[in-house]
């Protein structure tokens, strides 16, 4: 079993604590945690390529995409490793995240270890929305918030 967590900080005070775990490399990763801050409605998540939160999200660079995909669904076979789709903050601005996704991995060489999860200012249009940059970012907006996955420390 391998867990890692990312720390979300950003604009606004949107905050959140993000756990991934995974069992084996065979299996798929778990995505659990809460963010709080954030608007109503839908918010795209995804994870991106660099673990650099240097000059804020921006410096997190593009979606985490090592086989050169357009972006998609997470249930779509043609999507970037990173694209998890959307998460739902109720009318308090509060996410409750749980995610099962078969792509991202804790294990290899495209493990998402020190890369950074994103929570953006829109809705993900999962590729389809007919927007210029719905094939690349699915026109999720802006970056509201983001923290670098790191492997988490074990609690006795």
């Amino acid at each position: 079993m391998v867990k890692a967590i990312a720390v979300l900080k950003g604009d606004e005070g949107v905050t959140g604590v993000i756990t991934i775990t995974q069992e084996s490399a065979s299996t798929p990763v778990t995505v659990t945690g809460t963010i709080t801050g954030l608007a109503a409605g839908k918010h795209g998540f995804h994870v991106h390529e660099f673990g650099d939160n240097s000059n804020g999200c921006t410096s997190a660079g593009p979606h985490f995409n090592p086989f050169k995909k357009t972006h998609g669904a997470p249930t779509a076979e043609e999507r970037h490793v990173g694209d998890l789709g959307n998460v739902v903050a109720s009318k308090s601005g509060e996410v409750v995240v749980k995610i099962t996704d078969s792509q991202v991995t804790l294990f290899g060489e495209h493990s998402v270890i020190g890369r950074t999860i994103v929570v953006h200012a829109d809705e993900d249009d999962l590729g389809q929305g007919g927007h210029e940059l719905s094939v690349t970012t699915g026109n999720a907006g802006g970056r509201q918030a983001c923290g670098v996955i790191g492997i988490a420390a074990e609690v006795a």
